[in-house]
């Protein structure tokens, strides 16, 4: 008994022997470190997202989509994967919006609807092209909260300030986030442009010097032009060109732009108003976006210079200015519905004057090599920023890169935006700039950077990835489809079909061959009955080895050797489709005696 008691007092804490409460060793609680988690906009362009997590709190740094590249057939967009999203929901405070460009705006109708509770924060121009994309998709129940330069909201345990920075939109914005761990400061895509179009778009320099004395953690930088030495060129270079062009100009003038460049959009309807050219919207998503940024006072135009298709036909050429989409060659935008001949308005005309005022989105270079082509085919005149100053970049390059480290003095330094070229320039960059090596983090889509009192590291890796949107399939079509999809569109298709009785699995019917972007039959007779005479021995080898209809074993002995024949035959490998048929053929005859 006094055993036992003598167990009980050591458990509550006693010492048995003097009879006096142990001193208690507390144990220290693990230290929580702030995470950092791509979720994409690493090692690729667009699709940007990237999530800021400490303890129970966490927010999201934009939503956008990046276009397909050639071999993602049939696919319109690839967004970020939001599983990590959905299993930690209950932390989400907040999406926090950079800006309005697509590859950062453009999953928002297919992620955020499960999110509907949580607020959403941009500034006013982002949040109506977002606002203009829900609708779009039947989505009208979620909480937005517009901010401008110097707003500050407080989400969980993080203060986000909005620092203004110039870009090719209006209302682009810094991140400063300060958290539990330090202050982080995300550029948003910026560049430094002494003289913007709109003076209100000047980059805030003095804050980021300001942030630089109190000190900054860590700089989260755009590196999209990190392999370009120098300055971006001011948007008035553009201005200057543009004037010349339209100076020059005998016919109409066709404009090719980013629907959401409104700023560029602007300065063309001056210099339109300044020469005497009317202005006609030509494409659904430009009209929509103008006239959005008309409602809210980002985009002004005098009364009368906006023309409907019907009046266009009554001016002449030189008193008219079509301004469009397709300066990426999308296969359905306004430009290259018209290089094709098939705008239900606009049919291209030699006199008629072809501006490009974009540059190529990496991956784009080819299909807007097509259309250039295909109008200079027209006998047009044909700008584009290869032979015109008609276009700057929105991105700083390494000179503005280096001020924006010189400035804000990171301990931590961690390049996004980019691909993996770009990230490891500007990684370099940062070097030359005094941050120490080990204090620089290459991330990678799906990695967990982690900030603590011992450093910053990438600690697990979480799900992340692409999710390919087909239609209104969202995630429906992956890697196998698209290999599928691929292999029909070089090799072709080649269809087998057998009717084999139900009991026994004997040919009772075919084969019957069909050929589609593989070989043209009639030309190809005698590989095609030899390929039938192969099937027939296949179908009679595995049910004389099974002795009973295996249809699983029976299809993947025909795809099999068939593979090897039409190899052998044609050097090629296309998709092979075996359809097996049963019938009871008792069953068959009775029906047959009946009749």
């Amino acid at each position: 008994m006094v055993k036992e008691n003598s167990k009980t007092t050591e458990k509550k804490g006693y010492d048995s022997a003097k009879g006096k409460k142990k001193k208690q060793v507390r144990q220290p609680k693990p230290e929580r470190k702030l995470r950092i988690i791509p979720l994409g906009g690493i090692g690729e362009i667009g699709k940007n997202m990237t999530v800021v997590e400490y303890g129970d709190d966490m927010i999201v740094i934009d939503c956008g989509v990046s276009f397909p590249e050639s071999e993602m057939l049939g696919i319109d967009y690839v967004i970020p994967d939001a599983q990590y999203l959905h299993a930690n929901k209950e932390k989400l405070k907040g999406f926090i919006f950079t800006h309005g460009h697509e590859d950062h705006i453009g999953a928002t109708p297919f992620i955020l609807p499960d999110f509907r509770k949580t607020p959403l924060y941009g500034g006013k121009l982002t949040l109506a092209l977002i606002e203009y994309k829900m609708e779009e998709h039947g989505i009208n129940d979620l909480y937005y909260e517009v901010v401008k330069n110097g707003s500050q909201i407080k989400l969980g345990c993080f203060t986000i300030t909005f620092a203004m920075v110039t870009h090719s939109i209006a209302d682009a914005f810094a991140l400063i986030i300060d958290t539990p761990v330090g202050r982080i400061v995300h550029t948003g895509d910026f560049k430094i442009d002494h003289t913007p179009l709109d003076p209100r778009q000047r980059i805030d320099l003095p804050r980021f010097a300001q942030l630089g004395q109190d000190g900054v953690l860590l700089l989260m930088s755009d590196s999209t032009n990190a392999d370009h030495p120098g300055y971006t060129y001011s948007e008035q270079t553009v201005k200057d060109s543009l004037r010349e062009c339209f100076e020059n100009a005998r016919g109409r003038i066709i404009l090719a732009t980013f629907a959401s460049n409104i700023s560029r959009i602007q300065q063309i309807i001056n210099i339109a108003e300044e020469k005497g050219r009317l202005v006609f919207f030509a494409g659904r998503s430009i009209e929509k976006i103008a006239n959005i940024a008309t409602e809210i006072g980002y985009l002004q135009m005098k009364k009368g210079m906006l023309i409907d298709g019907r009046q266009m036909d009554y001016l002449n050429p030189e008193q008219v200015l079509i301004i469009t989409t397709g300066s990426q060659g999308e296969p359905m935008s306004g430009l290259v519905r018209m290089a094709n001949d098939e705008h239900r308005v606009i049919a291209i005309q030699p006199e008629d004057t072809i501006i490009f005022s974009s540059s190529p989105i990496p991956g784009n270079e080819k299909a807007i090599t097509d259309i250039i082509d295909k109008l200079y085919s027209r006998g047009c005149k044909v700008i584009y920023s290869a032979n015109h100053a008609v276009h700057v970049s929105g991105h700083a390059c390494q000179e503005e890169e280096k001020l924006m480290i010189a400035l804000t003095r990171p301990r931590y330094f961690m390049p996004v935006h980019g691909e993996q070229r770009h990230l490891r320039m500007h990684a370099g960059i940062a070097l030359q700039q005094g941050v120490p090596e080990e204090n620089i983090v290459l991330p990678k889509i799906g990695t967990v950077i982690e900030i603590g009192q011992d450093g910053i590291g990438a600690a697990e890796t979480i799900q992340a990835g692409a999710v390919f949107v087909d239609g209104s399939g969202v995630g429906d079509v992956g890697n196998v489809v698209l290999r599928d999809r691929r292999t029909l569109s070089e090799e072709g298709l080649f269809t087998v079909a057998v009717v084999v009785e139900q009991e026994t699995g004997r040919l009772i019917g075919g084969p019957e061959i069909i050929s589609r972007g593989f070989v043209y039959v009639r030309e190809s007779e005698e590989m095609i009955e030899e390929a039938k005479t192969k099937v027939i021995e296949i179908v009679e080898a595995v049910c004389s080895r099974n002795n009973y209809a295996d249809w699983g074993a029976l299809k993947n002995e025909i795809r099999s050797e068939l593979r090897k024949f039409l190899y052998q035959k044609t050097k090629r490998s296309p998709m092979i489709l075996p359809i097996v048929m049963e019938v009871d053929q008792r069953v068959q005859e009775e029906e047959n005696a009946e009749l």
